[in-house]
């Protein structure tokens, strides 16, 4: 009976690390495919930045990437979209991409597919009144991804985007000179870099990302120091789903 015992603890102990490595780890595919980093051989990195627009560091940004002529992609959250249209609707004119990043931002750990539905589908309701489109692209609050999740993705024809590389610009001890050595650390040829432009789960003002605005213009630098180019994410998806 001793072993019985120990077997079936051994196997909930399995299951229990399949499902965190499942949902949790931001490079895994068990569950389904999501781009975590594009094809190498043409020297491209995607920008993307998540949770707002929230003013001013979504402005502030967008003057920046607009000095330097960079695309990049901003993850919004429905509720954000629906308090600043004027941000979105800015985003979208100077011709940056817009991926869906659930209206409230929850993490999907635990969540039902219902849900998982509503909060996109919202999110997409609430770009396409201010843009006219509707994004393809959609990333996980906190990366963290969960069962029925994909499904959804597939009636929506979205495709899950994850990073490869991030300044942990959401690490309140980093300085702004910090955020931008952990960003290029270990840049490559396909990055899709990880930055935040608000707080999703936050009320705008809450938290404000100035230190990433600040180490912007040296990640830029970098990138292009090391022979690199900006282009939106969705030049990494495969070519049916752009």
């Amino acid at each position: 009976m001793h072993w019985i015992l120990l077997a079936l603890m051994g196997c909930m102990v399995g299951v229990a690390a399949a499902v965190y490595y499942a949902c949790w780890v931001h490079d895994s595919q068990l569950l389904g495919p999501s781009l975590v980093r594009g094809a190498a051989g043409a020297k491209r990195v995607a920008l993307t930045f998540d949770d707002g627009p929230t003013p001013p560091c979504t402005e502030q940004i967008l003057d920046i990437l607009k000095a330097h002529g960079i695309q990049a992609t901003f993850f919004v959250n429905g509720k954000l979209v629906e308090r600043f249209p004027n941000i979105v609707a800015r985003i979208h004119r100077e011709g940056h991409a817009l991926g869906n990043h659930t209206y409230s931002h929850p993490c999907l750990r635990l969540k039902s597919r219902k849900r998982i539905a509503w909060e996109i589908d919202r999110t997409q309701e609430a770009i396409e009144r201010v843009t006219g489109v509707r994004p393809k692209v959609f990333r996980s609050p906190y990366g963290v991804r969960w069962f029925g999740l994909f499904s959804v993705l597939r009636e929506q024809g979205m495709w899950s985007v994850q990073w490869s590389d991030t300044g942990f610009d959401w690490v309140e001890k980093n300085t702004a000179e910090d955020i931008a050595a952990k960003t290029v650390a270990n840049l490559r040829d396909g990055s899709v870099i990880l930055l935040h432009d608000g707080c999703g789960a936050c009320e705008p003002g809450e938290v404000i990302h100035a230190k990433t605005v600040a180490a912007l213009p040296a990640i830029i630098e970098e990138v292009y120091r090391r022979g690199f180019k900006f282009v939106s994410v969705h030049d990494f998806l495969p070519p049916r789903t752009r």
